[in-house]
């Protein structure tokens, strides 16, 4: 298969289920959103696709590329952006992104691409200590899309983002699928949800308790979610 498969991936703890068997597809220029609360399993099921977690049972492939048989040509298939920022705080935003362009043999005018669209082109030589939350969230989207990767992974995204830079985010991500990226993240915001993905999966208690196949059907969509939350 072209394309991102999930297949029966579990992760269990001892004697605790982080998550239940889960599968799903998605083919180029998918976007596929994880929604649900704290504790619902979405962390884990993308640190299971981005190679970090190994599943207790199940497998992840990318383009018929199996993660436990081929790891180095899986990885580089994946742009990840973790949930927490663990960074070195003594680089400039650009030393930063420099690095990981680095890692991916990115360019310099790749570089400068990447700040203009994250916003952050006039705090190119600032620490990134000295930024904001919400700016911290934009520099680790932006490293995380610096190698143009085939598979997109981003958890919790808009965390920290004012309401403009969520609608920036939700432009950007309609953009990259249009390029046939396959984009998958995890969200509290249910209307974000909504707008961008194909595929929603919503989760609690590490199960996935609906698939919904988005119609775009916005306020409908999001009623939806909010009542499965709330459930």
């Amino acid at each position: 298969m072209t394309g991102l498969k999930v297949e029966g991936v579990s992760r269990i703890y001892k004697d605790k289920t982080a998550l239940y068997p889960c599968s799903f597809e998605a083919t180029e220029g998918t976007c596929v959103v994880l929604c649900g609360g704290n504790g619902a399993g979405k962390s884990t099921l993308l640190q299971i696709i981005a190679g970090i977690l190994n599943p207790t049972k199940g497998t992840t492939s990318i383009n018929g590329i199996e993660m436990n048989h081929g790891r180095e040509k899986y990885l580089k298939e994946i742009g990840f952006m973790p949930d927490d920022f663990h960074a070195q705080e003594m680089m400039t935003v650009e030393e930063f992104l420099c690095f990981y362009g680095s890692l991916r043999k990115v360019k310099g005018e790749r570089i400068n691409e990447v700040m203009s669209l994250i916003g952050l082109l006039d705090k190119k030589n600032e620490l990134v200590k000295s930024l904001s939350k919400g700016m911290r969230q934009r520099l680790l989207f932006g490293q995380s899309i610096l190698g143009k990767p085939n598979v997109l992974l981003l958890d919790e995204p808009t965390n920290g983002l004012d309401p403009y830079w969520v609608n920036q985010f939700v432009e950007i991500l309609n953009e990259i699928k249009k390029s046939g990226t396959i984009i998958v993240f995890s969200t509290h915001m249910m209307d974000v949800a909504a707008e961008t993905g194909d595929i929603i999966l919503f989760m609690k208690q590490g199960k996935v308790i609906q698939t919904i196949e988005n119609e775009k059907k916005i306020e409908e969509t999001t009623m939806k979610l909010m009542k499965l939350h709330r459930s």
